[in-house]
C-alpha cells in the first residue's frame, strides 16, 4: 500500500467529528491493507513505531526537522523559518513547501523503515544521519504524506482516534459489524499490542485471536475496580471475599522471563524498569529460577523509620535522572496482590483464591502492617489480605486501614478470574471518603483552558476545562471547570505542557458545549476532589442518559424526567489534588458511568439521612 493512501485517511480523520464516520474511514483502510502492513499503519496512526510498552523514541527536535525539510524541499533555511513563524505547525509547513507536487510512490513499509532507521540511529554523527534519512523520505513524499511524517516525528499527530475506535474499525473491516470487537479486546488486553492483534486477526480471522495469551515481556492491561458506598453494599455484592488495604502508590507489573529478561511496567504500560531498579532486582532474587508476572503497588518508604510514604512523596521516584540517589533516600517496596503467570502457565483464568495461594507460595508471608517498621523485609512482599463475609468485619478492616493512612480497601470475589482491562464488580474499592457527602476524588482529563484574569493574567492561564471518559463511545465529555489548587509555578508549567498539544479546533473525541480559549488534546489527567455531583445544562457528561446505574439509583437533586435530555452531570466546588497523575492515561480517567453511579449514591445517602 502506498503511504499516500494512509495519509489521505489521516486527512479525513482530522476533519471528522462523527465516530461512525471515523469507523467507516478506518474500516475501508484496513480492508485495503495487507496483514503485514496493518500493524505498521496502526503504530504510525498512534505516532509511534512499536507498541506503547516498547521504548523507542525518534529523538527528533524542531531544529533537526527544519534543517531536513529545507534540504528535502530545496528551500533556504531562513525561508523555512520565516514560513514556520506564519504557519506555526511543521506538518502544515511541509505540505505548503511541497504544494503542487503529486502524491508520492513511497509505500507504507518504506516510510516505516525510514522512520525506524531515524529512531535507531546512534553514535557519532547520528544527528547528521537522522537529517539525511528524514530529508530522503520527505523528498519522496507528496504534500499530505510529508505533513503526517513531520507530525509523527515530532509527536504531534492529531487524529482523534483511540484504541476502542481502532478495534471497532478492524471488526467492521473483516466482519462487517462490531461482532468481533469482544474477541479483539480480549486479545489486546492480554498482550497490549494492538498491531499484533490486528495482524493476527486480518490474516487468520477471529478464531486465531484465541492463540494470543499472556506472555512475559508484554504487559497485561490491568484489571480495574468498581465502587460501592458502604461495607453493607460490598458484602451484598460479593458475599465472602478477600479484603486488602488499598495502597496509594504506582500500579506495577513485574515480568521475569526464562532468559533472564526483567521488566517493570506501569499502569499505563510504560516501561519503568530503569526507574525502579530495586524492584526488578528483587524479582530476580526472590523468584530465581521462575518465569513470572507479578502485579502489585510500588510505594516509597522512609529508610530510617521504615514507614510508608503517601503518593505525593512516592511520585518523586518517577524520573529519568538521579535514580541511584533517589533509590537511597526514597526506596520502593512492591506490595504484590496478584500472580498472573508462572513457569509457562497463564494463571489469569484461575480463581482469585488459587492465584493468591500461589503468590504466597512464591514470595512468602504477607506484609504485617501492624508490626513496627512494616516496610522491613523483602522488597517484594504479598499485600495483606483477609477473607471476610460480615459487614461489621469489613467496616473494622476499613477503619484500621484508614488509621494507618491508607486510602481504603479493595475487596475481591474469591472465585473470579483475572479479567484483564475490565472494570467490574469482581473487584470493588471502598474508600473512607465514600462515607457521608461526596469527598471521593475523580480522575479527569484536561481538554482546554481559559486565559487568566485578574492576578492570573500574567500567567496566561486561569481555568481548566476537564472531562471524563465515555468508554462505550470512546469520547471525552466535560464535567467541570477547574481553577483552584495549583501554585503559580504549577500554572505556568501546566500552560507550557498544554500549549504543546493545543488544537485550533475542538478535538474530535471531545464533546463540549463550553468553548475555552485554548483547546488541547485529551492527554493529561488531574485528580479532582469536589463537594458533590450536580445536574448541569452546561456539561455533556451523561447528557441524555438519565440517572443512576446498577449500583444505586437516587434522586440526588430532584431533576425531573423531562430534563434528562438536556442535563448533564458536573462537579460542585472542584479543586485539584496534587499536580498531574503521571501514572494515568486519558483513557484511565473516571468514566461517565462511574460519575452517574456516584451521583446515585449521593441520592441514596440523602434519602437515608432524611435530608432529601
Amino acid at each position: 500500500m502506498r503511504f499516500s493512501r494512509v495519509a489521505a485517511c489521516f486527512d479525513q480523520l482530522e476533519e471528522i467529528s462523527s465516530r461512525n464516520a471515523m469507523l467507516s474511514v478506518l474500516a475501508d483502510l484496513f480492508r485495503e491493507a495487507a496483514p503485514e502492513e496493518v500493524d505498521k499503519i496502526i503504530y504510525l496512526a498512534q505516532g509511534r513505531l512499536l507498541p506503547a510498552f516498547e521504548r523507542l523514541e525518534f529523538g527528533v527536535g524542531e531544529a533537526l526537522l527544519r534543517d531536513a525539510m529545507a534540504t528535502a524541499t530545496q528551500t533556504p533555511l531562513d525561508e523555512v523559518r520565516r514560513r514556520f513563524t506564519a504557519i506555526g505547525d511543521y506538518g502544515s509547513l511541509a505540505a505548503v513547501l511541497l504544494a503542487g507536487r503529486p502524491a508520492g510512490e513511497v509505500t507504507v513499509g518504506e516510510v516505516y523503515d525510514a522512520l525506524y532507521a531515524v529512531a535507531t540511529a546512534s553514535g557519532k554523527g547520528a544527528q547528521g544521519h537522522k537529517k539525511a534519512l528524514i530529508a530522503g523520505i520527505l523528498a519522496r513524499c507528496g504534500p499530505s504524506e510529508a505533513k503526517h511524517v513531520a507530525r509523527i516525528l515530532l509527536g504531534r499527530l492529531r487524529l482523534g482516534i483511540g484504541d476502542p475506535t481502532v478495534m471497532d474499525g478492524l471488526s467492521y473491516a473483516r466482519a462487517g459489524t462490531k461482532g468481533d470487537r469482544q474477541a479483539l479486546e480480549r486479545a489486546y488486553n492480554l498482550c497490549s499490542d494492538l498491531g499484533l492483534v490486528a495482524r493476527t486477526y486480518l490474516a487468520r480471522g477471529v478464531t486465531s485471536l484465541a492463540e494470543i495469551g499472556v506472555q512475559v515481556g508484554k504487559p497485561v492491561r490491568p484489571a480495574l475496580c468498581e465502587r460501592v458506598s458502604s461495607p453493607e453494599a460490598l458484602v451484598t455484592r460479593l458475599g465472602r471475599c478477600a479484603v486488602e488495604p488499598k495502597i496509594d502508590g504506582f500500579r506495577c507489573q513485574v515480568h521475569q522471563g526464562d532468559d533472564g529478561t526483567l521488566r517493570a511496567y506501569s499502569r499505563n504500560l510504560e516501561d519503568m524498569s530503569e526507574m525502579f531498579p530495586e524492584i526488578v532486582e528483587a524479582l530476580r532474587e526472590q523468584a530465581r529460577g521462575h518465569s513470572v508476572i507479578v502485579e502489585g503497588e510500588a510505594v516509597g518508604f522512609d529508610p530510617s523509620t521504615l514507614e510508608f510514604h503517601p503518593f505525593q512523596v512516592t511520585v518523586q521516584r518517577r524520573r529519568k535522572y538521579d535514580i541511584a540517589d533517589m533509590r537511597g533516600t526514597l526506596p520502593l517496596k512492591l506490595l504484590a496482590f496478584d500472580l498472573l503467570y508462572l513457569d509457562g502457565e497463564d494463571l489469569t483464568p484461575l480463581p482469585y483464591r488459587e492465584r493468591r495461594r500461589r503468590l504466597v507460595d512464591l514470595l512468602g508471608r504477607p506484609i504485617d502492617f501492624a508490626a513496627l517498621g512494616a516496610a522491613a523485609g523483602p522488597v517484594i512482599q504479598p499485600n495483606d489480605a483477609r477473607e471476610l463475609e460480615d459487614a461489621l468485619a469489613v467496616e473494622a478492616f476499613l477503619a484500621t486501614a484508614v488509621e494507618r493512612g491508607q486510602e481504603g480497601i479493595v475487596a475481591k470475589r474469591l472465585d473470579a478470574p483475572y479479567q484483564a482491562g475490565a472494570r467490574n464488580f469482581n473487584w470493588i474499592k471502598l474508600k473512607r471518603s465514600y462515607r457521608g457527602e461526596l469527598k471521593d476524588t475523580l480522575d479527569c482529563v484536561i481538554v482546554g483552558y481559559w486565559y487568566g484574569k485578574g492576578h492570573r493574567a500574567k500567567l496566561g492561564i486561569g481555568t481548566l476545562l476537564t472531562a471524563v471518559y465515555d468508554r462505550e463511545r470512546d469520547v471525552f465529555t466535560t464535567v467541570t471547570r477547574l481553577g483552584t489548587g495549583f501554585s503559580e509555578e504549577e500554572w505556568v508549567r501546566l500552560r507550557g505542557m498544554l500549549d504543546e498539544i493545543r488544537e485550533a479546533q475542538r478535538p474530535a473525541r471531545v464533546e463540549s458545549l463550553l468553548v475555552p480559549d485554548v483547546w488541547c488534546l485529551p492527554r493529561y489527567v488531574v485528580e479532582i476532589q469536589a463537594d458533590e455531583i450536580t445536574r448541569s445544562p452546561m456539561h455533556t457528561t451523561g447528557r441524555g442518559r438519565g440517572q443512576g446505574n446498577s449500583e444505586g439509583r437516587g434522586d440526588g437533586g430532584g431533576a425531573t424526567a423531562g430534563a434528562e435530555g438536556i442535563l448533564g452531570y458536573a462537579l460542585r466546588f472542584p479543586r485539584v489534588v496534587g499536580f498531574l497523575r503521571a501514572d494515568r492515561e486519558a483513557e484511565d480517567a473516571t468514566t461517565v458511568l462511574e460519575v452517574i453511579g456516584l451521583y446515585g449514591k449521593q441520592g441514596q445517602r440523602a434519602v437515608e439521612s432524611g435530608s432529601a
